[in-house]
């Protein structure tokens, strides 16, 4: 960063002129902007949750603090004394940022190194740098051989430039566009994003999100096929022109038959379809089932082996940077993204991808048919909506795009109206939010239940993991007290210092100093996996045997070998789906537990398992290891609790007593509401988003300080 004009960091000098210039520059430069700025947060925060736009300020601060601090220690220009007082006047607003954050603990995951910077927050800090009389820095532009190595992985298949050859003059399809009124913009001046995002946030009152769907006519499924009224009601919103769609359904409830069949009403084809790996071989099974005269294609690798003629393109995000080029040209009318929180991080690559080849469809076709899928679109926060809601079109960078400022214009209102929220919120529900509950729509899928099973670690192993847990403890509460120690601000706190506790366990979660020997939270969790993945097992073998085929997840692969092993020598009869299989062989170990009656238990990886399966002829199923967010384990439970099942399901949860473990579920709990509070109108409240990982070591911190004697503070 560069000052407009002269630079007045003064020069060595005497400490009179010093005092001077320090005087000069109280209202001068960006720290009486950081000041303003973050003043203005922490009303907010007092008021109240951080909602976007502060959140976003928040960030910036932050950023701008830590590159002044970096500029003020390197500046050779400037006096000791001069530099002490502009890192005093810093440290006095990253104070106020971690009081902030001691009130809001979400916000801890914007101060990390690579936390993500939004298109919004990015001109935000062009306009404080402005306000300061400071010029930014130029964006970085991606170097040339970057540039390059991009264009040397893009591959275009041979069957493809045959089937460009066979219509080289494919023009824009622009048949269905509709005129659109232009009227004056009310509301262009407002910034309109957060206040979306706040009215799903606090806005439901009572309501589902889910649009008005038109009673299904006649429509016929494929032979052998059975279509329920929930999947034909969005397929007849499809025949009836509606073109997107966030279909949010909770898992189960056959979105990938909707999509295939919603397609199919719309003649969206060629269509694209973005998945997993894991499934993508599913995807072409299922359309072979629901859409049989709709040939299907599946891209691996370089697609070498893909039809180009077919109707049906299905590629996995994870190559999707070799064929983004080529998919952008081919003129496809519609595309699906299956597992749609998968884009969340706009910043991704995959992301990134995705949310190009949606511009350059709907630059080909006016109005093509765009479908998120995802049962659980928000996993931490509410702006998971964001790239989602981009994708569909009905957003951009900066604010909501036509047909969405339309309906906002109409409501008549402005976000300081209060009736502005809710007529908010319903504006985007009918752009074409679709999301049914099973106990909605499907009452004939049994009920389901998490049954926790608590287990004894009490051999060795156990021994050690409660005495690294004690030594955990320890640690943070030696830096609690540490850093009690080192206050220099007078204050004194009644009792155990809360936001000092969470200052501490941010320390230790990002701390990258300890040694080989010490323990953390993450390997602390991978240890009682370990320890208890034999005693899970077991448990698996004994529902196997007494209530017949279970589902066994991990999340590492060495519990997956324990658990294998066992099973091999309670001759039990097992498949295993992991994330390093082929899709062939991932295909002929799920029909293997599916069809075959003498393999008793699969195997799962809950990453490479726990989304888009089908295990329904399962109704018991074991989670060996915990995951840190609630939407992974409903994921997982939802393979098995989903269309056609006839059984009452049960996820047994095995939790290792007395230890971190339990500690753990009850914050996956915790953080259940906020999809439900979003999407399915529940008054529930919602806690934080701030991760389990943080949380956990709060509660650690917080239960030793309690069984250890009380140490004075400073000034007691």
């Amino acid at each position: 960063m560069a000052r407009r004009g002269q630079r007045r960091n003064g020069a060595p000098g005497t400490a009179s002129r010093t005092h001077r210039r320090v005087r000069e520059l109280d209202n001068d430069g960006i720290i009486p902007v950081l000041a303003r700025a973050v003043r203005e947060v922490e009303g907010h925060a007092q008021r109240g949750a951080v909602r976007s736009a502060s959140r976003t300020k928040f960030q910036v601060v932050a950023l701008l603090v830590r590159e002044e601090r970096a500029r003020v220690k390197t500046d050779a220009a400037m006096s000791e004394a001069f530099r002490a007082e502009q890192l005093k006047r810093l440290d006095g607003i990253g104070t106020i940022l971690a009081k902030i954050a001691a009130r809001d603990t979400s916000l801890l995951s914007l101060l990390a190194e690579d936390a993500v910077v939004s298109e919004a927050a990015r001109a935000l800090k062009r306009e404080m740098l402005a306000d300061a009389g400071m010029e930014p820095e130029p964006e970085p532009v991606p170097s040339q051989a970057a540039a390059a190595a991009t264009s040397e992985r893009r591959v275009v298949p041979q069957s493809v430039i045959a089937r460009q050859l066979a219509n080289p003059f494919l023009a824009p399809d622009f048949s269905n566009a509709a005129p659109r009124e232009v009227r004056p913009r009310r509301l262009a001046t407002w910034e309109l994003l957060g206040p979306l995002f706040r009215a799903f946030e606090n806005a439901a009152g009572g309501a589902s999100s889910c649009m008005a769907l038109p009673e299904p006519g006649s429509l016929r499924a494929p032979a052998g096929r059975v279509l329920m009224k929930h999947q034909a009601q969005l397929v007849a919103a499809a025949a009836a022109g509606h073109r997107t769609f966030l279909l949010a359904d909770e898992p189960g409830l056959g979105k990938t038959a909707q999509a295939l069949l919603a397609a199919q009403a719309a003649r969206a084809y060629p269509l694209l379809v973005v998945v997993p790996n894991v499934v993508k071989t599913n995807w072409a099974r299922e359309a072979g089932l629901w859409t049989p005269k709709r040939p299907a294609t599946v891209i691996h690798g370089d697609g070498h082996s893909i039809d180009g003629f077919a109707d049906i393109v299905i590629v996995n995000y994870d190559v999707l940077d070799r064929h983004v080029g080529w998919l952008g040209d081919l003129g496809f009318r519609g595309m699906v993204v299956d597992e749609a929180h998968f884009i969340k991080n706009k910043t991704s690559q995959r992301s990134q991808h995705v949310l190009e080849l949606s511009d350059r469809i709907r630059a080909r076709s006016a109005r093509p048919l765009m479908m998120a899928l995802t049962g659980t679109p928000l996993i931490n926060d509410i702006e998971d909506f964001r790239a989602i809601w981009q994708f569909l079109g009905w957003i951009d960078e900066k604010k909501p795009r036509a047909e969405l400022m339309e309906a906002l214009e109409e409501t008549g209102l402005t976000p300081l109206d209060p009736g502005f929220y809710p007529a908010a919120r319903q504006s985007v529900v009918d752009l074409g939010i679709v999301r049914r509950r099973k106990v909605d729509v499907a009452a004939d899928i049994p009920a389901r239940r998490v049954a926790d099973l608590p287990v004894e670690l009490d051999d060795e192993v156990g021994r050690s993991i409660r005495a690294a847990e004690r030594e955990l403890a320890r640690r943070l509460v030696a830096r609690y007290r540490s850093a009690l120690e080192a206050r220099t601000s007078g204050v004194v706190v009644d009792g155990i210092d809360h936001e000092l506790v969470r200052r501490v366990a941010t320390w230790e979660r990002e701390d990258t100093t300890t040694t080989k020997t010490d323990e953390n939270v993450f390997t602390m969790m991978r240890r009682i996996g370990q320890a208890k993945a034999g005693l899970a097992a077991d448990y698996a073998a004994q529902l196997a045997r007494s209530v017949g085929k279970v589902v066994f997840f991990a999340k590492h692969i060495d519990v997956m070998d324990i658990a294998e092993e066992t099973f091999a020598r309670r001759g039990i009869r097992y498949s295993s789906i992991r994330g390093d299989q082929t899709p062939r062989v991932r295909q002929r170990n799920i029909d293997a537990f599916t069809e075959d009656p003498d393999v008793a238990v699969v195997v799962c990886s809950l990453t490479a398992a726990g989304v888009g399966l089908n295990l329904q002829v399962a109704s018991n199923m074991v989670l060996a290891e915990l995951s840190w967010t609630d939407a992974e384990q409903t994921q997982a439970i939802d393979r098995i609790h989903r269309i056609g099942q006839a059984e009452p399901v049960t996820a047994w949860r095995i939790i290792a007593a007395q230890t971190l473990d339990t500690k753990i579920a009850e914050l996956i709990d915790s953080k259940a509401a906020l999809a439900a509070r979003a999407l399915d109108g529940s008054d529930e409240e919602v806690s934080s988003s701030a991760d389990i990982q943080l949380e956990a070591l709060v509660a650690l911190l917080t239960e030793a300080l309690r069984a250890t004697p009380a140490v004075d503070a400073p000034g007691c």
